[in-house]
């Protein structure tokens, strides 16, 4: 065991390094944690290759404890335990309960003492002697001295400690680890961990005498228990293997390894998911466990992801099993720091100064999923937030102290206490239980939601479905476009670093309040170099000018549509009552979303946010269906589940520039359901194909915009074609008088014979331009979304977007649109001239990342 006198000697530091280099000298290392920690077990994790565990006789019970370390330890070769606070600081009132000491005698294990000398001589000394001599229960076998000075300095401490001196570790800069308000940053939020873990393992190793803590490690007893199986403590499980989603990446770190197993073990198969990634729940998802971790930290980012917090209110709702701790409970509340969290729970709840930090007993005040009224469970909590209100008046989780405290149902447990499931089983066990009786997801995928528990409302939910032979309907494993490997690869990029893991001034995007009315206009201001914005850069044609100018002098009556109604009838062989003129696409999808009382609507992403906010806007729970990188954001129809009574859909789509085959959209069309296909960049297309302007079909309408491609985003000029008596209804809706004077002057000019050969003109030269820019984007190595559009979808690594920013060049952020995150942009397409910018630009950022991470000579 690695214990200290008191915090902050360096335990940690000497622990971690000493566990990597351990390993690096060829032996199985397992690394165990004293107390509830569960940052340090990250970096032990890290450094030995195996989970890291943690020993706590008031989680788990003292006669669990050393079981738990041998199970820990199967097949190693050496364990190391690191020890909590001073070697005898225990649980307060209870003369050193779960201190290290406690858990040194109850595991038989020679304590090696970590003392920060750098500020002391031969009183090192006194305070050892003292220390080794407090419990003869506990066996103080050696000291290793940190942050040494001066070698007359080191000398005179050694001659006044009694005990062997292990080693001595001079301070290093370059592996000194960043705190937070509860201890360590988590493993999983620094880039450089394992570069930080290898030097700590090279760092103990040249300081600290690994035979001799080796030989020290072999005098430790037996000890008499067997190693505690998980198996042993759950009933025989069923063959079935139902999902249990568990809450990973950078937001969720904390959570003990036991449970895993345990859930293992009751014949749940055990899936992880990044809520900041992760767009969706795991396929089949019947139970849902929400640790530990730093939500505050990630607020925005968390909020963001409006479809995975959808589907997480909804399986709530629905009764789907879940459990959540502390961080899971903040997750699951209506918000976190003003940001929109699931809403699953009614409580708010905001960062505060007050530390709350405490080992309670708690009580069950009655049935619910994991308890039963009157059983009583030992936890910990440590966190900074305030939750109002902190309880369910009529089915709290807990009584602490006399206080309710937490949610509960029969299929729901959130609090901000955390239990070990290993001193617990039985609540492992219920949850188990719980998740097996659970009906497969795909057998109420097209019923209608239950009554909510104890949410509210859900104003959106995510289906994100692929078909399966066995399921025409079922969740697709290939639609995690996010994900952020937390187990095969915890050193993933993380949102906060740049494309190769360092950190950057400006890297983290700023927080945007709503998502989804987040439009590259407002990233193009400031005299930026402009590829945030999809307008045609050329000038306006000179009859079109003339048009918009004449349109001045009827301004004084008001504005009549119907020229506007005729030339778009004319332009695509359509009847005027096929066609409805608009203040824009945007107001079509105002008008759509109000049409009727819409059962299942279901916006087809990523694609343009508009439709979603407008239907949000007007009271309606949406339903995501996701195309995937994957699958290059290919659409498959199938993937529309079949009782949506209203498909919304981009072609091309706005940001991936795909162009959807027009046999695929015309698989939608259905009696009673309307579809909409947004062709708002059709027009930059040469010769238009796979447009469906033209098509005839029942409940079918196309939504066209002209200021993009005319380069007069400040007319709103826009229209509909499509079902007649779709187009009747929606006007019927239509505010009147909306359709401005201007705007019917450059409907009539833009959809005009003259318009024609320009509208073919403008595309071949966008199509030229666009090619000019993705042999750019090949050569520099960067990965793009092959697009028929005037934009291209970039995959350039997080933070690029705030360094073209301070370079003067604006690109359209990605990840407000569902779907996609930070590491993707969607760049405009423009001339070559302005292009070879941009181009340079990204070629610098790569080159100075490059230099950061020492990759270049």
């Amino acid at each position: 065991m690695i214990a200290a006198p008191m915090t902050g000697q360096g335990k940690t530091t000497i622990a971690t390094g000493l566990m990597a280099a351990l390993r690096d000298a060829g032996h199985a290392v397992s690394g165990h944690k004293v107390g509830p920690d569960y940052i340090d077990p990250g970096y032990h994790a890290l450094a030995t290759g195996r989970p890291g565990r943690n020993l706590d006789p008031h989680l788990v019970g003292e006669d669990r404890v050393a079981p738990l370390l041998l199970h820990g330890a199967r097949g190693a070769d050496v364990a190391v335990v690191e020890g909590v606070m001073g070697l005898h600081d225990g649980r307060l009132g209870t003369d050193g309960f779960a201190s290290s000491a406690h858990v040194a005698a109850l595991t038989r294990t020679p304590v090696v003492l970590v003392v920060d000398v750098s500020r002391m001589s031969r009183s090192v000394g006194a305070l050892v002697a003292g220390m080794a001599a407090y419990d003869p229960a506990v066996e103080v076998a050696g000291v290793i001295l940190n942050q040494a000075g001066s070698a007359r300095n080191v000398a005179e401490i050694t001659r006044a400690v009694r005990l062997p001196v292990l080693g001595v570790v001079h301070r290093d800069e370059r592996i000194a680890a960043p705190s937070r308000h509860l201890g360590l940053v988590p493993v999983s939020e620094r880039a450089e961990s394992a570069r930080v873990v290898e030097r700590l393992g090279e760092h103990i190793a040249r300081q600290v005498d690994l035979d001799a803590l080796l030989a020290l490690a072999r005098s430790a007893p037996a000890l008499d228990a067997r190693p505690w199986d998980p198996a042993r403590e759950l009933a025989a499980p069923s063959a079935a293997r139902p999902v249990v989603a568990v809450a990973g990446g950078r937001a969720f770190t904390f959570r003990y390894t036991e449970a895993e197993e345990l859930l293992t073990a009751a014949g749940c198969e055990v899936v992880g998911f990044d809520p900041l990634g992760d767009t969706e729940l795991p396929a089949g998802t019947r139970g849902i466990y929400l640790g530990g971790g730093f939500p505050e930290v990630y607020a925005d980012r968390l909020a963001a992801n409006r479809g995975l917090l959808a589907e997480l209110r909804s399986a709530v709702r629905d009764g789907v099993p879940t459990v959540a701790e502390c961080a899971g409970l903040l997750y699951l509340a209506e918000s976190l720091d003003g940001e929109a969290m699931a809403g699953a729970v009614p409580a708010r709840a905001r960062m505060t100064e007050r530390l709350t930090l405490r080992y309670p007993e708690a009580v069950s005040p009655g049935d619910t999923l994991l308890t039963r009224a009157g059983e009583k469970a030992t936890g910990h909590e440590f966190h900074r937030t305030r939750l109002t209100p902190g309880a369910s008046g009529d089915s709290p989780a807990w009584d602490i102290d006399g206080t309710a405290e937490g949610f509960a149902s029969p299929t729901l447990h959130a609090s901000y206490l955390h239990v070990h499931w290993a001193g617990h089983p039985r609540f492992a066990a219920r949850f188990a239980a719980a998740v097996h009786s659970r009906p497969s997801p795909t057998t109420t995928l097209n019923g209608e939601p239950p009554a909510p528990l104890l949410s509210r409302p859900s104003p959106t939910t995510t289906l994100n479905r692929r078909p399966t032979a066995d399921n025409p309907l079922s969740p697709s494993p290939t639609t995690t476009l996010n994900r952020r490997p937390t187990a095969d690869n915890p050193l993933s990029p993380s949102p906060t670093t740049t494309l190769n893991g360092q950190p950057a001034a400006g890297s983290i995007p700023l927080p945007v309040a709503d998502p989804l009315r987040h439009h590259g206009d407002v990233e193009a201001r400031g005299g930026l170099l402009d590829f945030a914005v999809n307008v045609y850069a050329g000038e306006r044609p000179a009859w079109l000018d003339r048009a918009l100018r004449e349109s001045l002098g009827r301004a004084a009556v008001y504005p009549d549509p119907e020229p506007a109604r005729a030339a778009i009838a004319r332009r695509h062989a359509r009847r005027p009552a096929e066609v409805l003129p608009t203040a824009g696409a945007a107001e079509a999808f105002t008008l759509i979303a109000r049409l009727r009382p819409w059962r299942r609507p279901v916006v087809v992403h990523p694609q343009f946010t508009e439709p979603h906010a407008a239907l949000e806007q007007a009271g309606h729970t949406v339903t995501s269906v996701l195309c995937t990188a994957g699958d290059g954001f290919a659409f498959d129809p199938a993937a529309v589940p079949g009782d949506a009574d209203l498909v919304m859909i981009g072609n091309p789509t706005n940001p991936t520039g795909v162009l959807h085959p027009a046999a695929a959209l015309r698989r939608l069309c259905r009696p009673g359901r309307l579809v909409v296909v947004d062709e708002a960049f059709m027009d930059a297309v040469p010769e238009e194909p796979e447009s469906l302007v033209g098509e005839r079909a029942e409940g079918l309408v196309v939504l066209r915009s002209l200021t993009k491609h005319w380069s007069i985003p400040g007319i709103r000029a826009g229209y509909v074609v499509g079902d007649e008596a779709a187009v009747r209804d929606l006007g019927r809706a239509q505010t009147p008088w909306s359709v401005s004077a201007p705007a019917i002057a450059a409907t009539v000019a833009c959809t005009g014979e003259e318009a024609v050969p320009e509208a073919l003109e403008r595309a071949r030269a966008l199509d030229g331009q666009r090619t000019f820019l993705e042999t750019g984007l090949r050569e520099a190595g960067l990965e793009f979304v092959p697009s028929l559009a005037p934009f291209v979808l970039v995959r350039v690594g997080e933070g690029v977007h705030a360094r073209l920013r301070e370079q003067g060049i604006a690109v359209r952020r990605a990840d407000t649109f569902p779907g996609l995150d930070a590491s993707w942009v969607r760049v405009a397409v423009r001339p070559p001239e302005t292009t070879r910018h941009l181009l340079a630009a990204l070629t610098r950022t790569r080159e100075a990342e490059e230099e950061l991470c020492g990759t270049r000579d």
